[in-house]
Order: structure tokens, then sequence, then C-alpha cells
């Protein structure tokens, strides 16, 4: 039952010796199979020949802008994530290759522990890898394990179906719509919210783990078991 209080009111648990938590600067985070790179103009040209070939187009469609015309215009599009305020943005890069996605921490609010993971952007050659799982994976693991948030929060689109489909299967929990909440390229957009607690956090992070290991893939590449994250209960 909620504690009250001196006035007959209900209120939240306490949190025990909570502070402000690290910002969350973008810095090297390395896993199996990629490795987050504080994003910065050594990235241009690799991006824009993993994310702006013809036909990658449709990877834009979410974004407010459209993809780069040329090598220069992505670095003015990465100069842009560095000049912003409140926003970390890393490089995706796989073991072995060069960078094929960027992903930032937004939202971020040091004073109650919460952080949005936003803006992912996945070349062609790097969704439904286990490069492209680990990457979330390790910057969520970040901001619960070394840095102590208390929320971890993701963000789309409600027409983004891949997008709310990833949220689920990586264990976040769906929180509700927010109707006319933008404006993106001229059309109107609903935005769904998702998140991952730190009291959830441990059981999604053992689910990653499995999921990720070596001993859960053929020698075809292939998944043995699929990543289903236990559903908290309300």
């Amino acid at each position: 039952m909620p504690e009250m209080n001196e006035y007959g009111l209900q209120v939240g648990d306490l949190v025990p010796g909570w502070t402000a938590r690290p910002w969350p600067e973008a810095t090297t985070l390395t896993g199996r199979y990629v490795t987050l790179e504080p994003l910065g103009e050594d990235h241009a040209g690799a991006l824009y020949d993993a994310l702006c070939n013809p036909g990658d187009e449709e990877l834009w469609t979410y974004r407010p802008t459209d993809p780069p015309a040329d090598v220069a215009a992505m670095s003015a599009f990465i100069q842009e994530h560095l000049d912003a305020s409140g926003l970390e943005t890393f490089a995706l890069v796989p073991t072995g290759q060069q960078a094929q996605g960027i992903a930032s921490y937004t939202r971020i609010d040091t004073a109650t522990g919460q952080v949005e993971i936003a803006g992912v952007l996945y070349a062609k050659t790097l969704q439904r890898t286990r490069a492209a799982t680990e990457a979330i994976h390790l910057s969520m693991r970040h901001t619960f394990d070394d840095l102590g948030y208390r929320r971890f929060e993701w963000k789309c689109d409600s027409l983004n179906e891949p997008s709310r489909r990833a949220a689920a299967r990586l264990g976040f929990t769906y929180e509700g719509r927010f109707r006319n909440h933008m404006v993106t390229k001229g059309r109107n957009r609903d935005t769904d919210w998702f998140s991952v607690t730190d009291a959830e956090w441990p059981a999604v992070r053992a689910t990653h783990e499995r999921w990720l290991d070596p001993a859960n893939f053929d020698e075809h590449g292939g998944q043995l078991t699929r990543l289903r994250v236990p559903r908290p209960v309300p």
C-alpha cells in the first residue's frame, strides 16, 4: 500500500540516498559486435556511404531531414549534432567495419536520472544484426550500470512500426501516445512513449546478454532462440 503523509494523502516511495546523476557524455562503449564511438567529423564519409545510397531515402522517412546529398552535407549534419545543446551522439561501428549508424542521448535530466535514446538510424547493412541489438544494449548498460540512472526512454512516430516493434523486442514498456506532439516535414506526428526503469533493467539486461551470447547462434549466424524480454507485472 502507498505510504500516507501527515495530511492523509498518498505519497510515492522514498528513493534512499538519491543524488543527481552524472551527465551521460558520449564515450566509447565497446561490445562483441559493435563499438559506440563519440560522433565526429571523421565519420562523415563512412556514414554517407552507409546511409545515403540510392534506395536509402526510406531510412529517413521519420526523421526531420532528408538524407545529406554528399559528404560535405553529411559533415554539416554531423556538426549540427555536435553543436546541439543537450545531445550526446554516437557513431555505431560494427566490429572490423566502418560506421553504419548513429544514435543519441537526449532529454537528459540528471536531477531525476532519466535519459532518452533518440535519432536511432541504422544502415540497411546494420538492421536485424547482433550489432544493432548490442548498440542499444550498450547504451542502456552505460546509463543504468555506470551512471545509475532510473529511467531510459524510447520514443517514435506512432506510424513507425519497425521502431515500435524494436522497442517491444528490446524490453521497453509502452506508456502511451502523445497526440499532435510534433510537426515533422510538414506532417503531424503522434509520438509513442516507451521506457525501461532501473527496477526492470536487471531482467532486461540478462535477457539481452543471453541473446547476444555467441552460443545463441548457429554456424550460419542464425539465432537459436529469439529475444523475448519478460514483461513486468503492473
